[in-house]
């Protein structure tokens, strides 16, 4: 038979251990102090983030309203970072490569032969995301060598030869680098062959040809297919297409490298997650799909590449053997 005096030592003993094991176990956590964990945690990752991003860009068309047509972009990658985004509208790529070489531009909008030549002169750069005109469409477009309708001397790349010759700018990939490797395979040699003119966009290219300025010219497909013909500059048919680039990889907007891992990462998720026509539409940014295409080539948004996308372009340059490729 078990004593009282047993019954409440064993009580007791009891009561004790359930003190000390209540002492080791860990106190409870409130929702406050779980949130402001996190809100440290978030702080501590983003602490060595620059106070501001520079987005940088060149218009594929003469344009007082660039910002205009980046303007999603830019505030949804505000919105998204917590941090300001400023816009630079270089005249031309060598701008924004000696930008982003010199780390003052920790984003840019590029042609894919631009982006290579930054990585040439030491930019360092990252692909966040390449443009497309939809989810599943591969990324990617042409130049296009163009004559004047009227003009029966022109059918072919081969009829270049001896004429003034419009070209966009010296980093363009359909608007140099591309109609150069068409014109070497046609015989053509690019100093003497041709009396080059660098008209300074794909706009302005198209429009020389057809004002008289140059005999032929360049400009990649969109421009003389569609963008001209939509803002009624060119009307349909004027211009012909009397040669076609293989297909070109797309173009990409690139960041730094040297920025930080964590920045780099939710630059790219905004990218390639929220910087469309779908999201923005589904976010209330858009009010249709039809009045929502980003930047001046009003393009549905980006797709994820890697730099090796671009191999195709380094092949190129490699073939034309230009100098410009340097």
């Amino acid at each position: 038979m078990i004593s009282t005096a047993t019954k409440i030592s064993a009580i007791a003993a009891s009561a004790f251990m359930a003190l000390g094991l209540a002492g080791c176990a860990p106190a409870a956590t409130t929702t406050e102090e779980t949130t402001s964990a996190a809100a440290e945690a978030t702080t501590d990752e983003r602490a060595d983030w620059p106070e501001k991003l520079v987005f940088g860009a060149v218009p594929s068309e003469e344009s007082s309203s660039l910002v205009e047509s980046y303007q999603k972009i830019l505030d949804v990658l505000e919105a998204e970072l917590g941090i300001e985004v400023e816009f630079f509208q270089a005249t031309d790529y060598a701008g924004i490569i000696e930008g982003q070489v010199a780390g003052n531009v920790h984003m840019a909008q590029y042609g894919p032969f631009s982006y290579v030549l930054a990585g040439v002169r030491g930019a360092g750069l990252e692909v966040a995301g390449v443009m497309t005109d939809g989810p599943d469409i591969e990324p990617g477009y042409q130049s296009y060598g163009i004559a004047l309708a009227t003009n029966d001397a022109v059918n072919s790349l081969e009829d270049f030869a001896g004429k003034v010759v419009c070209f966009v700018d010296p980093a363009s990939t359909s608007g140099y680098l591309y109609p150069s490797e068409g014109l070497l395979s046609a015989g053509i040699d690019l100093e003497t062959g041709i009396t080059p003119v660098f008209a300074g966009g794909h706009d302005a290219s198209v429009l020389a040809v057809k004002n008289g300025d140059c005999e032929v010219g360049f400009a990649f497909d969109a421009m003389v297919d569609k963008n001209l013909i939509e803002s009624g500059d060119i009307a349909e048919g004027e211009i012909k297409t009397v040669w076609k680039s293989e297909v070109i990889a797309g173009s990409p907007l690139a960041m730094l490298g040297s920025l930080p891992e964590s920045l780099k990462a939710e630059i790219k998720r905004v990218i390639l997650q929220e910087a469309n026509v779908d999201a923005l539409v589904a976010s209330g940014i858009c009010t249709s799909v039809d009045d929502c295409g980003l930047t001046d080539e009003k393009v549905w948004g980006y797709v994820e590449k890697d730099d090796s996308f671009y191999d195709g372009v380094r092949k190129v340059c490699e073939v034309t053997g230009s100098d410009k490729c340097e």
